[in-house]
């Protein structure tokens, strides 16, 4: 039975593109290992739409997945393998 990915939750609500994409990308690519592996997932929270573009298309380069979700006032950007 495989166990449940670790959840890092990364706050970047208030920041705007490009900073957005870059401190997102700072902790994507800290953690690719263990993302690839899909022993992690990264949950970005952020207020800027622009970053739900740029962050999503950057990691799906990378070979992994976004998954968006719109939450009152923000979005939730997951990424995993």
């Amino acid at each position: 039975m495989s166990q449940q990915p670790v959840v890092i939750e990364k706050d970047i609500r208030g920041q705007i593109c490009p900073s957005s994409l870059l401190l997102a990308l700072r902790e994507i690519n800290q953690q690719f290992d263990r993302l690839e592996a899909g022993d992690l997932e990264i949950v970005v929270l952020t207020d800027n739409r622009d970053a739900t573009g740029t962050i999503p298309a950057t990691v799906e380069n990378m070979g992994l997945h976004a998954e968006i979700e719109k939450i009152a006032g923000y979005y939730r950007v997951v990424v995993k393998k």
